[in-house]
């Protein structure tokens, strides 16, 4: 039955105006900045937050949010544009469909493990770099991959991005998550990692077992058309393609983490990637650029929206109400215990995280509030990290403002209500194991 719920853009643009009208309700207000030596990132001064004359915004600036959200979010979009048409480009070279019937075939009565496998694989990406836009352009041959196997979206999208997420989020090294915060709150890097590596384990694989268990109990019929691509051994020339594309990953973290790499240098690679691998697959110079174009035309909706998301933190600064918000949220902290604070901290991180769509940026909001107000009420640090990851990056599984997330549901055709049905509850399990490891993380560290 077709949902009737808000269409993905909907939703976003409802955000946009519930921002825009909370700038007539909310006091305006707001905190000093500085620019951080250490992470050379603007971020807020503690005990700064004071009462200003804003005037509220108008319908028309309200409006005006959405392109200047598009033009911010200009690098991830270009990112998501480049890398797939790239991949179009190398399916329809047919590799990636040949590389998929083998390994199905290979792995035959052995779904699940194939399952844990692409679990893993994306458990590290997030991992090592926080990997979750790069996602979205895999979702078509992720899907075709689920449909091989007999699972449904919800599996493929658990199993590829929900691993991500989990990892991003309690990743012991994550550079624009944990290491980021670890810095702005003075909090030597790299520390505790032996505790975050335990929790992550735990949660992945409390996660996986909860997405296998569904899985076998909503089992589809298996897709086994073009049986016959994997009567033989993959081609050479399919094998060369194959290969170019894990090296493109390979590459991908290795820039990130070792060459301080960004959107830009990551859409370079793809487009190349796409290029080479349209000329060996015998596309030809035309065949290749007529594929990108496709490519291009297929993700055009999956980039826009996670622009469009942007506007929604625009519109919150614009109208001098983003810091209200923050400071309504945190403050009430520093009259709990130490581990009621802690739990206390992540959950406003949570729920703050709908508003402001990047983690990087909640990071540098909110814990130079934090860090301090963790001191004060004899809470660590290194908890006040925690309660960040735990809370703000886990949010993106959730938050209908998380443009990943929906142009995620919008490639996969489920509607956002579909989606929250199926994780709440088991977002629930996530958090209940969170808010234990915060606690213990309280007396501990």
């Amino acid at each position: 039955m077709k949902s009737r719920f808000p269409h993905p853009l909907l939703i976003i643009v409802s955000f946009i105006l519930l921002a825009g009208v909370a700038t007539y309700l909310l006091p305006q207000g707001e905190y000093e900045r500085t620019i951080d030596p250490v992470t050379n990132r603007e971020v807020v001064v503690s005990g700064s937050y004071h009462s200003v004359e804003a005037a509220p915004l108008s319908p028309f600036e309200i409006l005006v949010a959405v392109p200047r959200g598009i033009a911010k979010g200009l690098g991830v979009i270009v990112m998501i544009f480049m890398g797939g048409a790239c991949f179009y480009v190398v399916e329809k070279t047919g590799a990636l469909k040949a590389g998929i019937l083998y390994l199905t075939h290979r792995f035959k009565g052995r779904e699940e493990f194939t399952l844990v496998l692409v679990g893993v694989f994306f458990l590290a990406g997030g991992t090592l770099e926080g990997m979750e836009e790069e996602v979205i352009p895999l979702i078509p041959i992720l899907l075709f991959l689920g449909r091989r196997l007999g699972f449904d979206a919800f599996v493929v999208i658990s199993v590829s991005y929900g691993a991500t997420v989990i990892g991003a989020s309690m990743s012991p090294l994550n550079a624009f998550g944990v290491l980021l915060a670890q810095k702005i709150a003075n909090v030597p890097i790299f520390s505790a990692w032996l505790f975050r590596m335990v929790v992550l384990i735990v949660a992945f694989v409390l996660w996986m077992w909860m997405i296998l268990r569904y899985g076998k109990k909503n089992r589809l019929t298996r897709d086994v058309s073009n049986d016959d691509i994997v009567a033989g051994p993959i081609s050479r020339r399919h094998g060369v393609i194959l290969l170019i594309v894990v090296m493109t990953f390979a590459m991908l973290i290795f820039g990130l983490m070792k060459l301080d790499w960004g959107f830009d240098e990551m859409s370079a690679e793809f487009f190349l990637v796409g290029l080479v691998c349209g000329l060996i697959g015998g596309l030809g110079l035309n065949g290749t650029s007529s594929a990108y174009v496709e490519g291009l035309r297929e993700m055009t909706f999956a980039a826009l929206i996670v622009g469009f998301a942007h506007g929604i933190s625009l519109v919150l600064m614009d109208g001098k109400i983003l810091d209200t918000v923050i400071y309504g949220l945190f403050v009430p902290m520093e009259s709990l215990p130490p581990s009621l604070s802690a739990i206390g901290m992540m959950t406003s991180q949570f729920f703050l995280h709908v508003f402001v769509p990047s983690y990087t940026g909640q990071a540098a909001l909110t814990l130079p509030i934090l860090a301090p107000l963790s001191d004060l009420i004899g809470l660590s640090r290194q908890v006040c990290v925690l309660a960040f990851q735990y809370g703000a990056i886990m949010m993106n599984l959730l938050s209908p403002t998380c443009g990943s997330l929906m142009a995620i549901l919008a490639l996969s055709g489920i509607s956002y209500d579909q989606w929250f049905g199926f994780v709440i509850r088991r977002m629930a399990v996530l958090f209940l194991c969170c808010m234990i490891a915060v606690t213990l993380a309280s007396f501990l560290i």
